[in-house]
Formats: C-alpha cells, structure tokens, sequence
C-alpha cells in the first residue's frame, strides 16, 4: 500500500519539479504563513527550545529568531522537494565548496574521514552534492525515518551521486568491506540527533542546557585512526550556501575519551549561535533528560 502512495507522491513532485525555484518560493511565502501564524507548526516547541537555549536574549530578540526560523523552514520544505527536479550542475551551483583541497589533501595522505554535520540549513542538499565534491566514497550513516514513502524518497536523493547509506549498527562492516577492498571512505555522521534512552552513555553542556549525545562518531573514529572533519554550512541567500571543511583532529588514535564528541558538539554549537534561525528547533532534542539516562 505505501508503494502506491509513494508513486501518488512522486507524480505530484514531478509537477512540482516542472518549475523553477523562484516560483516555488512564491508558495514558500505562503507555506510560512501556515507554519507560523495558523494552524502553526510546533511553535511550543520551538519556543520552549529557544528560551532555553538563549536565557540572556530578550523577547524581542527570540521572537526574531523564531520567525527567522519559520521561514527557513518553509524554504527548506520546498527546496528539498525540489532536489529531484535539480541537476548537478544546477545543484553544484547553488552548493558552493571554498576549501576543496581540505578533503584532496586528506585523500591523498591515505586518511579515512569521520565527517560531522547536523541538522542545520538545508543538510538535503549537502548529502546529495558531497559525492561530487570529493575523491572519497561517501557513506551517511543514518537513521531511518518512520515514514516509508519519505524515507525512501530522502534515501533515493542522498544516494543518487554513488554514495551510500548506512545504519549506524551497519557502519563498521561498513569500513571493514571497504578497507578490504582499498577504498578510502568518508562517513558522514549527524552529531545532533537524539539518543533513545536505553542508548545514553553520556551528557554534555550545548546551548546552556544538559545534553544527552551519541558517542558512535568518536568510538569509530577512533578504533580506525580517522580524521574529523567539521563542515561549517552556511545560507548566502535563498537558495544559495557555502560549506567549508574544518579538521578538527587529523589523528584520533589514543585521544582523551570524550574529547572528540565534546569538540564537535561545541564547534556545532559556535555556528548555532552565529546563525540561530538555521537549526532544526522543531526537534525535541531535549526531550531526555539526565536523570533519564541514569535510569
């Protein structure tokens, strides 16, 4: 049955493909109304998230963001409905690398890639132009989503430049068949996803408040000597971004525990507070708390 609905769905994108984004952002405006003012989207959530994460910002200034926030997320609905409708040249126009020769160096030294990005501007289109951006066989370790009609239409984009998926339970034969076969291998690990509770072994401060974090990135990194790579992504304008790559360790071998998950979470951090409208606060990413863990 949910076969039939997702070619009910893929015949409405096609439609929707047939024209150009800046149509398309004519019903983001419009999408923004609903999301934000009636029937909203939820606004208790996003509220509550951004109180606590910015105690010291007035009303005003969170009601800035708030909006700020809604609108993106209207923009971010159509341009991830868009994706199948885009080229890669189209794509590769509006994704734009300003340190390619990061990730060549890295190659070329023999280093597998422990890549860290979050829910933060639009990560759609980032999974499905890093293929083309890199020597490297791209593989998304991810979480799949309840829904199968958007789950297989999200996969069928982050796969559609040769790059592969993964579950995180997955991802060390993962690196195991392709080391066997040489193949250098960049994993792309989303650092702001929410552990279930059963799953929690530790807790770090991000965005003033106690934060339960998985710890998958910094145990596979490590156990394989990778390097971490922070990609700080960032809206120019509608429809337009810029990814830099940032090394965060070049070596992990041997490092502190916990050292590697609290620099990514921090690094990540740092660009929710320069740019707060651009993060994902319709997540309950708090909805966990400590004493939970603790059992």
């Amino acid at each position: 049955m949910w076969r039939a609905g997702y070619y009910i769905f893929y015949g409405i994108n096609r439609i929707i493909n047939l024209l150009p984004l800046g149509v398309l952002y004519l019903s983001s405006d419009v999408l923004f109304l609903l999301l934000y003012y009636f029937p909203s989207y939820r606004k208790h959530v996003v509220g509550k998230n951004l109180l606590n994460s910015f105690p010291d910002k007035s009303p005003e200034e969170i009601k800035k963001i708030e909006k700020g926030f809604y609108r993106h997320l209207a923009d971010l609905f159509i341009e991830t409905l868009k994706l199948p409708g885009m080229s890669n040249k189209e794509l590769m126009k509006r994704v734009r690398l300003t340190n390619p020769e990061l990730l060549r160096n890295l190659y070329e030294s023999g280093k597998d890639v422990a890549m860290v990005y979050s829910h933060y501007n639009n990560w759609e289109w980032l999974s499905a132009c890093i293929s083309l951006l890199t020597e490297y066989k791209c593989v998304g370790v991810y979480k799949p989503v309840k829904n199968k009609i958007v789950n297989k239409f999200l996969n069928d984009q982050r796969t559609r430049n040769n790059a592969d998926l993964a579950p995180m339970q997955m991802i060390v034969r993962k690196i195991v068949e392709n080391r066997k076969k040489g193949i250098r291998g960049l994993y792309g690990f989303m650092s702001d996803q929410t552990p279930a509770p059963t799953l929690i072994e530790y807790n770090t401060g991000f965005l003033n408040q106690e934060t339960p974090v998985f710890l998958g990135l910094e145990k596979i990194a490590s156990k394989y000597n990778m390097a971490v790579v922070f990609i700080e992504f960032l809206k120019i304008r509608r429809g337009y971004y810029e990814m830099t790559h940032e090394v965060l360790f070049e070596t992990t071998s041997g490092l502190p525990k916990y050292l590697i998950t609290d620099t990514h979470v921090k690094r990540l951090e740092k660009m929710i507070i320069d740019r707060p409208e651009y993060w994902l606060w319709t997540h309950r990413r708090w909805k966990y708390k400590k004493e939970t863990a603790n059992g």
